[in-house]
Order: structure tokens, then sequence, then C-alpha cells
């Protein structure tokens, strides 16, 4: 049976539907596992999403993928990402890469194996235990699979441990499921020519301030519709090159810090835009994106909506507005990482149009 190891993968299921004769009538389904909970599982179709109570799943297995991608299609999108997310201290060993940024973040500390060592797999692992040990770091190494597998069948000889799974998911761009706009404008900062906002529906005090500056409520109180609205549904995104010292607090907050080694990471990409959304006057979500590549990839990280604002389809309106600036600064794809077990996030990228294009692990050395 299915378990949420599967979420993130293609799969087919034979279900009942119903009964003719005393007999159970079948019918099959395939797609993408979104979600999985106790009593339902919901499946992205070539006909749409489709929800299924557990108890009507006959058979359900996890099927391969309709084209795998090949070797170079997952180096050229390994070698974006870590543009994308660039560590301060870079090392090749060989064709790997040794990546350390002060411990921030497993992707900014890690090894990439995406490539020829130029020395024999074991001297090559040796040599990342060494590299990490001298700098005071556990020695980490994310494994694209199945293009790692044999890495990682040689760190599971020697004990490591993994992280969970990662999906490394993929869209087109334009996004091929993203609405525009709620107002069906996208307006840029006159201050910042090359930044865009994506406006939705909200009173004129209710605007995004420039410069992070509170906006006093509108007159009238619950009087006013819009009052009955969340945060979420009322809010601004704007993009903007720099992050503010707000954007940088709820990633410090997140991240459990923010060395200046972080700092590095976030920021030192020629393109790269930082996604604030405004309600009333108050950051409620936040997120990144950067161009690289060679310019065909939008890579999009640290989407984040606070609580009270979740659930109102912040997050969508984030992605879409990044999406549309790595359009419109030419790029061709945007790519995301995120874990399999975020079932939520898995299928709210799934709607705006992410597949799975691999998966990595984390794998860490025993203490």
């Amino acid at each position: 049976m299915l378990g949420q190891q599967d979420v993130g993968h293609r799969i087919v299921i034979r279900r009942i539907v119903g009964i003719r004769e005393g007999r159970p009538l079948f019918s099959d389904a395939l797609g993408e596992l979104v979600e999985l909970d106790e009593t339902h599982l919901t499946l992205a179709t070539a006909q749409g999403p489709l929800r299924v109570p557990r108890a009507q799943v006959h058979r359900a297995k996890r099927v391969p993928p309709a084209r795998r991608p090949t070797a170079a299609a997952v180096i050229d999108l390994e070698l974006a990402a870590d543009e994308a997310w660039p560590a301060p201290t870079h090392e090749p060993l060989g064709g790997w890469l040794l990546r350390a940024a002060d411990g921030w973040t497993g992707r900014a500390n890690s090894a990439l194996p995406v490539g020829d060592p130029d020395r024999p797999l074991p001297a090559a692992l040796d040599a990342v235990e060494r590299w990490y040990a001298e700098r005071g770091l556990p020695p980490m190494v994310n494994t694209p699979l199945p293009l790692a597998a044999p890495v990682g069948a040689e760190l599971d000889a020697r004990g490591w441990s993994s992280r969970p799974p990662v999906l490394v998911q993929t869209a087109p761009l334009p996004l091929p499921h993203a609405a525009p706009p709620a107002d069906g404008a996208v307006r840029r900062q006159p201050d910042a020519p090359d930044d865009a906002a994506t406006r939705v529906p909200a009173t004129p005090a209710q605007a995004a301030p420039p410069h992070g500056e509170r906006v006093p409520e509108p007159d009238g109180g619950s009087a006013d519709p819009a009052a009955r609205k969340g945060p979420g549904e009322l809010a601004v995104v704007r993009l903007m090159p720099a992050p503010t010292p707000e954007w940088l607090a709820v990633v410090g907050d997140r991240k459990a810090g923010l060395p200046d080694a972080a700092r590095h990471v976030l920021t030192a990409v020629e393109q790269v835009r930082f996604a604030h959304a405004y309600a009333d006057g108050t950051l409620v979500g936040i997120g990144r994106g950067t161009v690289t590549g060679r310019g065909r990839w939008l890579g999009l990280t640290l989407i984040e909506v606070l609580p009270a604002a979740r659930r109102q389809g912040l997050a969508g309106r984030i992605v879409r507005a990044l999406a549309q600036w790595g359009a419109e600064a030419g790029a061709t794809h945007a790519f995301l990482q995120v874990e399999q077990r975020n079932t939520a996030a898995v299928a709210l990228y799934q709607g705006l149009g992410f597949t799975t294009h691999h998966t990595y692990l984390t794998r860490v050395a025993p203490h």
C-alpha cells in the first residue's frame, strides 16, 4: 500500500467504483500522488485532480515517470540550483563541488557529486570527510537520484544517515496554470523600474506601502467590505532587488539565525528578486527568485506565508509574481525543492504546474 514516501511520485491505482450482480466494478487511474492522509488520497491526473477515499482503493503502486530525465539534464539543473544558492566557500573536487557556509542550511554545506571526482569513489568520499572535518562541519553529501545512486551505495556501506527525501520539481514558464493577478494588472514600482508588484483587490488605504511603512486602517472599520477579508486575500506582492530587514528577520526565525555566510547565500546572485507580501503595511509573506543556469532557470526558494495569512492563496500569488519576473528576465523554466513529506506544499506546487524532475537525499556522516 502507498505511504508518505510515494507523495510526489507517479502512481497507478485500481479503485472500486460500484457493484454489479454482486461483483465489484473497477476503474484505473494514473497520475502524480499529491496528497495522502488517513482517509483519502489525491492524484493529479491528465483530466485534473482526483480525490479518492482510501476505502475504495483495491490496489496501488508507484510506476516509473513517463520520461526519466537524462543524466545531463539532472546535472544541468543541479548546477543551476547550486548557482541559485551560492555557498561562500566553494571548491572543486574533480567534477564534484565542495560547499561550506558556516553550517547555514544543508544545501550550502554539502558536497555535490555530479561529475567525475578524478579519483576512485572511496578516495573521493575520504576527501569529502577530510574537507568538512577541517572546517568543523559534519560531512554531508547531496545525492541526486538516480544519478548518484553509486555514491549512495558507498555511503550506505559507511553508515551515513539520510535526511527526508527532497523533490526537485520543475515547470515551464510562463506557468501553465498561472491565473492573472486578481485585478488583471501587474504594476511597476516607480522607484525600482525592474521590480514588479502584483496587486490584488484592496481599497486605496490598504495598498502596500512603500519601504514597509505602516498604513492606517481605513475609516469605517468592519463596515468596509474589505475588512471582512483575511490578510492574505488583501496582500500586495512586491519584488525588490534586496531584502528588507523584516524579510531577513522572517528567514532568520525560520532558519535559526542569519550568519554572514547566510547573507552571501541569499544575495550573491546576479539576477535575484525578493518577494515581500504586505497586508495593511505588515509583512505577511516572503519568497525569493533567482535566474541562473545560463539564464534558463528561475529558482524559487524561501516561499513562506506567516500564520495569520495562510490558507488564502497567498503562497501561490508569491510564486506567480516571481514566475512572471523570471519569464520577463528570459528564463524558460522554473524549479524548486520541496521535502517529499510536505504534502501541502507538494499539492500547492502541483496546482501551479510543477512536476517532479528528480529527487535527492542529503546524506550525513555518522558522528
